[in-house]
């Protein structure tokens, strides 16, 4: 008799070969996780029966930390330590966050910092990367226990204009989290996956994903199971919060109409923070109930005793956010003009993003491509649905539907040249995974290096596009300018991040980097926060560069004061004295706890010597060659 073997709803029938993988929407607003099962697409849901998570982290007084529906609920009680919409700050600097007039957080006031953007909390300061991890942490805990296991991996969706900042800031957070990303996708590509799966349809399609803090618009072409990007473009900084700040700006300027008709007038003071996340909350509300309904009527009370009484018609919502509906068309345009097509051209348009419930968004969407958008997926639970498609596949539990991704690069990538001006590599809208090599020669006669900034950008000049990287190419054989050949070579991953190889063909010398944006994490930062418990491990850290930089400085004074001894007599003695006096300096910088400072005593010294080093060359070569024919040198 031979045995039947069954599975469990959900599960594989050979559940040694079945692997858990998720795909992660960690959107601005909300976040959620979904899984396939039983060959479907499924969002998971937590015990509440909710499936949208809200993108909100509070800090606790009592050092716990709260995500979620708990921690939205007390947004405007303790708005300091209550953090909304954190991913609009991923990656992103002082200088990057243009109007933070209504955002209620304490930023690091330290706009010349390379570092990304950190929010002051009772916990200490905190990055968008290690709120958002928390985000990660809690969608994790509710996928290992709706699917009893530990994850294999997850696909994490990102905006498609996200940079390279952006998206390593993404990794770092799942890092933090706990999780192995098998791959970052594109959301208007994840979206794409799931409408593609499920309607089984082939043509072109424009995705247009209006989400919470992004917009993003891609052009499709689906045929026999390959779906290829043909374009993307879009707006990293417009999103459902711009549409709730254009209310809160209106219920302001009504609280201070009627503040001026009290007897005895009322002074209106500026907000607090607590006053304003209300508002905030109040507006977003009002933007949601808009959706169904005529007007919306908006009542709080304000610290300073002011009663707010407003009602927002639909009408006089259109009216206030006109310019940031047409504001999504601009992108639009210019996609479709990169692709090459005509609005004839297209078989469908996605909507994707909770923002694009809003009326007149898809009002503006049908009027400009002259059809209906296709809705039939939840906007808010489409991007999550494909990520999960695509997990499923990337560990290896394929289906005979699979499709093929074909992704490309939102922005052009490249490197400085002479002049500041930048010479494209790799141009946008390139399919990925992509490489790309181009040769570059020496400007000045005997030029032994080359240093070498790689940017990303559409502009022509190197400071209106955003720096990625910098590294130098050393070991240059001496030669004439332009008779080098360097080979610079881009090479772009699946997920979008970026690796620069810099190769001298005569000599073979190279130098390589995988760039680590700005605003992303170093791997020291990774560790640090991954073994936060151990509180030593920077303190050890220093003491190691401190020990390296006076064992460096040690053997350079050795080195250069047995020289002296020997061979003082090959240069002047003012220059005998410059050199003697750096070593001094050197010297006395050890004793001190430095190791900056000791590492610039020993370039001082280096370049003090060098003078010297070459006297002491080409005595050496005369030695050499003394006494002896040209008949007895081997050439």
């Amino acid at each position: 008799m031979a045995l039947l073997q069954i599975s469990e709803p959900g599960q594989s029938a050979a559940p040694h070969q079945h692997k858990l993988a998720v795909g992660i929407d960690l959107g601005t607003t909300n976040s959620l996780v979904a899984t396939v099962r039983s060959g479907m697409s499924t969002v998971l849901q937590d015990e509440y029966g909710h499936a949208l998570l809200p993108s909100v982290v509070r800090y606790l007084p009592n050092g716990e930390i709260v995500v979620g529906h708990e921690a939205q609920a007390q947004q405007s009680a303790d708005p300091m330590n209550t953090i909304v919409s954190a991913k609009r700050f991923m990656g992103r600097s002082l200088h990057d966050i243009a109007d933070r007039a209504h955002i209620p957080y304490r930023f690091m006031e330290d706009a010349a910092s390379n570092k990304q953007v950190q929010l002051h909390t009772r916990a200490g300061l905190k990055t968008p990367v290690e709120i958002s991890a928390e985000i990660l942490k809690a969608l994790k805990v509710r996928a290992e226990h709706s699917l009893g296991g530990e994850l294999t991996g997850a696909v994490i969706t990102v905006p498609a204009y996200f940079d390279d900042a952006q998206r390593q800031a993404t990794k770092d957070a799942a890092r933090l989290a706990g999780l192995n990303v098998l791959r970052l996708l594109n959301e208007p590509t994840a979206a794409a996956v799931a409408y593609g799966l499920d309607n089984n349809a082939e043509g072109t399609f424009v995705i247009y994903d209006l989400g919470g803090g992004t917009f993003d618009v891609s052009i499709l072409k689906l045929t026999k199971g390959v779906f290829e990007v043909l374009a993307t473009n879009g707006d990293s900084a417009l999103g459902g919060d711009d549409f709730d700040h254009r209310i809160y700006c209106w219920i302001l300027d009504k609280v201070r109409e009627t503040s001026n008709n009290f007897a005895p007038p009322q002074e209106f003071k500026p907000l607090g923070e607590e006053d304003t996340r209300l508002l905030l909350t109040k507006a977003r509300q009002a933007k949601e109930w808009l959706t169904d309904n005529f007007e919306a009527q908006i009542v709080c009370k304000l610290s300073n005793g002011i009663l707010v009484d407003v009602t927002l018609s639909a009408t006089q919502f259109v009216e206030l956010t006109q310019h940031l509906v047409t504001k999504t068309l601009t992108p639009t345009r210019k996609a479709m003009r990169d692709a090459g097509l005509d609005i004839a051209d297209i078989k469908g348009v996605v909507m994707v993003g909770g923002a694009t419930r809003m009326p007149q968004v898809r009002h503006a969407v049908e009027d400009y491509f002259k059809q209906s958008p296709l809705t039939n997926l939840d906007p808010d639970k489409v991007v999550a649905l494909g990520a999960a498609i695509q997990a499923n596949a990337l560990v290896g539990n394929r289906s005979e539907n699979d499709l093929l991704l074909l992704d490309v690069t939102p922005l052009s990538l490249g490197l400085e040249t002479m002049g500041g001006l930048v010479e494209k590599i790799i141009p946008r809208n390139s399919t990925l995974p992509v490489a790309r090599a181009q040769d570059f020669t020496t400007y000045k006669d005997g030029q032994t290096a080359m240093s070498i900034q790689v940017v990303q950008g559409e502009r022509e000049l190197v400071a209106d596009c955003r720096s990625l990287a910098r590294f130098e190419l050393r070991g240059i054989p001496p030669m004439a300018a332009g008779a080098a050949r360097i080979r610079v070579t881009f090479q772009v991953d699946a997920d979008g991040l970026l690796s620069v190889t810099a190769r001298e063909q005569t000599s073979g010398v190279e130098a390589h980097v995988v760039v680590k944006p700005s605003y992303g994490l170093t791997e020291d930062e990774i560790t640090r926060m991954l073994t936060s418990s151990f509180g030593s491990a920077e303190a050890d850290k220093k003491a190691r560069m401190l020990a390296e930089a006076r064992v460096n400085a040690g053997a350079i004074i050795n080195a250069v004061t047995l020289a002296l001894a020997a061979d003082s007599h090959l240069i002047s003695k003012e220059d005998k004295q410059a050199i003697e006096a750096e070593i001094a300096r050197l010297q006395s910088m050890t004793s001190a706890d430095d190791a900056v400072a000791i590492n610039k005593g020993v370039e001082a010294l280096n370049h003090a010597t060098e003078a010297f080093a070459q006297a002491r060359m080409n005595a050496s070569v005369t030695h050499a060659l003394s006494g002896k024919n040209l008949e007895d040198i081997n050439l």
